[in-house]
């Protein structure tokens, strides 16, 4: 679902894992990519790869053997992007702020990293049951030689 609010456009999905997957996430991406084309490709990339990151760990970390009901809504403002993902799995068992790298030989541990390092806001909070995740990105205006036809 598309809704358009002044200059903002917010799309949200409700995925229900399983069978939904991170393939369900790019889906919407791709809807969010196709409306709003001014967003340059590299920001797009940024944004997707924390995105389809949380994504993944929600879906492979927090379900504890019965599925989880996940709403994911991807706001596009002039100047930034935002994900809220709220999920009815486990709680977190860590900390989102952590951003150094495991050891090289480690099998996990990178995704939140990654995420802190791809965006500029990441954050956490558990109420009511619920997870409730939250990534930004800021928009760069593209820079542009003097002279250049753009």
């Amino acid at each position: 679902m598309t809704i358009h609010e002044g200059e903002q456009r917010r799309h949200e999905v409700e995925l229900h894992s399983p069978p939904d997957d991170v393939d369900d996430v790019h889906a919407l991406l791709g809807q969010v990519w196709a409306e709003n084309p001014q967003v340059a490709p590299m920001e797009r990339f940024r944004f997707e790869t924390a995105l389809v990151e949380l994504s993944g760990n929600v879906f492979e970390h927090a379900d504890e053997g019965t599925g989880l009901r996940c709403t994911l809504t991807v706001t596009v403002c002039t100047d930034r992007l935002t994900a809220v993902v709220v999920d009815t799995g486990r709680p977190l068992d860590g900390d989102i702020h952590r951003t150094d790298m495991p050891d090289e030989l480690a099998e996990s541990g990178r995704g939140l990293p990654l995420i802190q390092a791809l965006v500029d806001e990441f954050s956490y909070e558990r109420e009511h049951g619920t997870n409730r995740w939250r990534l930004a990105h800021n928009l760069h205006a593209p820079t542009v030689e003097p002279g250049v036809l753009v």
